[in-house]
C-alpha cells in the first residue's frame, strides 16, 4: 500500500479499476502478475498491477495514473 501513496492512489480507487476490468484487461505479466488499465468511478485513468493468491485474493502491487500518451492508446483500445 506504501507504493499506491507515494503515488497518490487510494486503495479504493485501484480496487474499482480491477473489479470494473473489461476486455482486453486483465493482461497477464511476467511473474503471475496482471496488469489493468481502467478508470475509477471519479474519471482517474490509472494502470494498476496486482497479483493473485491461491484463494483468488487480489493483492494490488502498483498503481499509477496513466500517462497522456497512456490514456490516448486506452481510448482507442475502448473502441
Amino acid at each position: 500500500m506504501e507504493h499506491l501513496a507515494r503515488h497518490g492512489v487510494k486503495p479504493e480507487e485501484a480496487e474499482d479499476v480491477v473489479m470494473a476490468a473489461r476486455q482486453p484487461y486483465p493482461l497477464e505479466r511476467p511473474d503471475a502478475k496482471w496488469l489493468v488499465w481502467g478508470r475509477t468511478p471519479a474519471g482517474r485513468a490509472l494502470q494498476v498491477v496486482f497479483v493473485l493468491d491461491d484463494d483468488d485474493t487480489i493483492y494490488v502491487i502498483h498503481a499509477r495514473d496513466l500517462t497522456a500518451r497512456e490514456k490516448q492508446r486506452y481510448r482507442r483500445r475502448r473502441r
